[in-house]
């Protein structure tokens, strides 16, 4: 098992199954502007660099167009329809209570108030330090400098800090920084880009963890 002393976990696809939620204010924005609506799957390979490049790949080759106002659209709706179905991962709560005595943060590539209004609602920001969103540093996921602001702010080092997450980024930061890399490998990002990445660990659930550190 491997010692570490600080967690940093990613929000949506590792935390919370948003992907409906997302998916929805997606399609509220293509509508409103006369365009087909996408599936879930598609919406799903479109997340994990935050807001504005989602809806930049909502709407493909018009994305300068239209941007601005779709951007719109989607804050607005999905500020007030982001927790129609999003929900906690079934093992989230064993999985924190677990390591309550961690120190453990959430950063995100979502708007801070996004984030926050979720945890908030689904009772588990008592469990952290902090949440980092998208617009809470100069940096974000995978820059190794957002990392390391974390790290040097809760005084542990590169090979005492795991970051978890669901996607790419994750991997690429924790790899960046010098820190422990978690692949969940039953997130919203597929599987096999995970891999290609070659993560220090990779699990099923988050639940798993219970066996790799400590």
């Amino acid at each position: 098992m491997r010692p570490v002393d600080l967690l940093v976990l990613d929000l949506d696809g590792t935390l919370v199954n948003s992907l409906e939620d997302l998916t929805a204010s997606v399609n509220h924005a293509l509508e409103f502007l006369g365009r087909s609506k996408l599936s879930t799957e598609t919406v799903k390979a479109y997340v994990g660099d935050g807001v504005s490049m989602l809806v930049k790949r909502a709407l493909g080759d018009r994305a300068e167009d239209e941007y601005t106002l779709a951007l719109e659209l989607f804050t607005d709706h999905y500020s007030r329809h982001l927790l129609d179905r999003t929900a906690l991962y079934p093992d989230v709560l064993d999985f924190l209570n677990h390591f309550k005595a961690k120190k453990k943060i959430i950063l995100t590539n979502k708007r801070k108030d996004f984030a926050l209004n979720i945890v908030d609602s689904l009772k588990i920001r008592d469990y952290f330090l902090d949440v980092i969103g998208e617009d809470s540093t100069p940096f974000k996921k995978p820059d190794p400098r957002v990392l390391q602001l974390i790290m040097e702010r809760w005084l542990t080092a590169p090979e005492r800090t795991v970051v978890i997450g669901d996607g790419p980024n994750d991997i690429l930061l924790a790899k960046k920084a010098g820190a422990i890399s978690c692949a969940l490998l039953n997130g919203i990002s597929a599987r096999e880009k995970l891999l290609e990445l070659s993560p220090d660990i990779c699990c099923e659930t988050l639940s798993n963890l219970k066996e790799e550190i400590c």
